[in-house]
């Protein structure tokens, strides 16, 4: 299989359309047409099913999706690392959940862009189990997320732990004087726990079974501004609403007969992986003893 192959049928898995396909990869519809055939030749399935107005990816098409996504990861990581050999530097790549991001690693990042000039940065924001195969790929050195990697061969490192706590608006937060458990299922519940492991579950137990949100996202990040919009209400960590909450544009709900767990970041990596252990010692400079 080559990579010219390989990048035609993602790009064919992403539009679904041979014409698109080819006028993105600025290639004949019948180059396309021919390296799709050589692929479903080589892996003896077919591939796509022709769907009108285009295709759509077969059974055995899925579970070759991501096994292509992969060798395309690899291979861009593969050509990365000859260009930075060549330039006789050092690379750090660094895979984080978004909440995490947002919550405090920039600083740390940009202390090592000034002081290890030596190295180069690459940051990926992703998902916790898309992370641990991308690191697991060696595609990035370091995984900072919510959920630990237990698995022979890496360190997972206690970073820090920190609060869960119920935000709103104050222009529509109807409870000033606290919420009960119960009254957690009358309101408008903005939903994400993609990527908060165990403390996810636990805010899904908190609603009636197949309760119905009012929204659902898959990162934390970006539901802060439906929050400031006055869209409804939502767990967060409190290092990721912060700053939301000095500005006014938030205030925390307090909680009456309930308590929530905390949140722990931990941080994932190969045992020797001399470059994450470099940003590691340069995030504790940055940030201290934050264990509480």
């Amino acid at each position: 299989m080559n990579s010219e192959s390989i990048r035609t049928f993602l790009m064919l898995a992403k539009v679904k359309n041979f014409t698109r396909t080819a006028e993105k990869l600025y290639v004949a519809q019948s180059t396309v047409t021919n390296r799709i055939l050589e692929l479903e030749n080589e892996t003896g399935k077919k591939l796509f099913v022709r769907k009108q107005g285009g295709v759509e990816l077969t059974e055995e098409g899925m579970v070759f999706l991501d096994y292509a996504q992969r060798i395309g990861e690899l291979e861009d990581a593969l050509m990365q690392e000859i260009n930075r050999a060549s330039r006789n530097k050092k690379a750090l790549k660094i895979g984080t959940i978004n909440a995490v991001y947002e919550s405090g690693l920039y600083p740390a990042i940009s202390r090592f862009m000034r002081e290890k000039k030596d190295y180069t940065l690459k940051v990926t924001l992703s998902h916790s189990m898309d992370m641990f195969q991308l690191l697991q790929d060696k595609i990035i050195d370091v995984a900072f997320s919510y959920v630990p990697l237990k698995k022979a061969g890496y360190e997972c490192v206690e970073m820090y732990s920190d609060r869960l706590a119920l935000y709103a608006s104050p222009q529509i937060n109807a409870y000033k004087n606290g919420i009960r458990k119960e009254e957690l299922e009358e309101v408008e519940y903005l939903l994400c726990n993609f990527a908060y492991g165990d403390v996810g579950v636990y805010i899904m137990g908190l609603f009636p079974l197949r309760h119905t949100f009012a929204f659902e996202i898959d990162n934390s990040g970006k539901l802060i501004r439906y929050l400031k919009d006055g869209l409804g209400y939502s767990f967060l960590p409190e290092r990721l609403a912060k700053d939301a909450v000095l500005s006014g544009e938030l205030e925390e709900v307090r909680l009456k007969n309930f308590v929530t767990p905390r949140l722990t970041t931990y941080c994932a990596y190969r045992k020797g992986n001399s470059a994450a252990e470099e940003f590691l010692k340069v995030w504790r400079e940055e940030n201290g003893d934050q264990s509480e």
